[in-house]
């Protein structure tokens, strides 16, 4: 009986020193969930003045279709849901002191560059691949894919053309920068296109 017991006390007692051991690893040499650091170094790699005034933003969907037609292989298709948008802007650093007239006391001109396109984005979460047909090589796809996004691109930047992104652009002038500027000045603002 007392042999039983002082088994039955080691026992206990290796096992009180075993979780005391464990308990000690886990937390000394941190076995728990590990920790992510991030070495982060930013290296400013250009700084680009921009005095373009966005004034009008087309968001548009256009669907593709672009076939490769070949003699004796499967005709390539790809067919694309593209998304993405065009703004038009008038670029602000342009305006000279020449380009602001004072006419009297109360009205000033101001000559303003014409309107250009400041970017067109293809916005390649919301656009999509839904079909690619006669690639048989990994290359094919991959050729497809590149071409379709460029013709993308082409496409929204046509389709922005054709619908007078640059008309909107000089109309919101008149509505959206034209009041600023006067209530800003106080004087009657005209404004202008050279």
């Amino acid at each position: 009986m007392l042999r039983k017991t002082i088994s039955t006390i080691v026992i206990l007692l290796l096992i009180a020193v075993l979780l005391v051991s464990g308990w000690f690893i886990y937390y000394k040499f941190d076995l728990g969930p590990s920790k992510v650091q991030v070495a982060d170094d930013v290296m400013v790699e250009r700084i680009t003045d921009i005095g373009k005034l966005e004034l009008v933003k087309y968001s548009m969907k256009d669907v593709l279709e672009r076939k490769e037609l070949r003699y004796f292989f499967p005709d390539q298709r790809v067919l694309f849901i593209a998304v993405g948008e065009v703004a038009g802007c008038i670029d602000l650093r342009k305006v000279k002191k020449e380009d602001i007239i004072r006419n009297g006391s109360d009205s000033v001109t101001i000559y303003l560059p014409e309107p250009e396109i400041c970017y067109v984005r293809l916005d390649h979460k919301r656009s999509k691949v839904y079909d690619i047909s006669g690639a048989w090589l990994p290359g094919d796809t991959q050729n497809l894919v590149e071409g379709i996004y460029q013709l993308a691109e082409q496409r929204l930047l046509k389709n922005a053309q054709e619908m007078n992104v640059l008309g909107k652009t000089k109309e919101n002038a008149s509505i959206i920068f034209k009041p600023m500027i006067e209530n800003i000045t106080g004087a009657k603002i005209n404004i202008a296109f050279r």
